[in-house]
């Protein structure tokens, strides 16, 4: 199972346009590890399952 994600799918996968994950990626605007392979950009599923629970908001907190 290859749980890398080419930019498009990573960008659907955490519910955002391909646009926006552009610009948070170019202005370093969150801490989304990624890996470029000449012009082509990759996420690992982890690290973007680990951005999502950072953003999750809880009751109380």
């Amino acid at each position: 199972m290859n749980d890398r994600l080419p930019h498009k799918e990573a960008a659907a996968y955490i519910g955002i346009t391909e646009n926006t994950l552009n610009v948070w990626r170019c202005e370093k605007r969150y801490p989304i590890p990624y890996i470029k392979v000449g012009s082509k950009v990759f996420y690992w599923k982890r690290d973007l399952d680990a951005f999502l629970e950072s953003r999750t908001v809880r009751e109380g907190a």
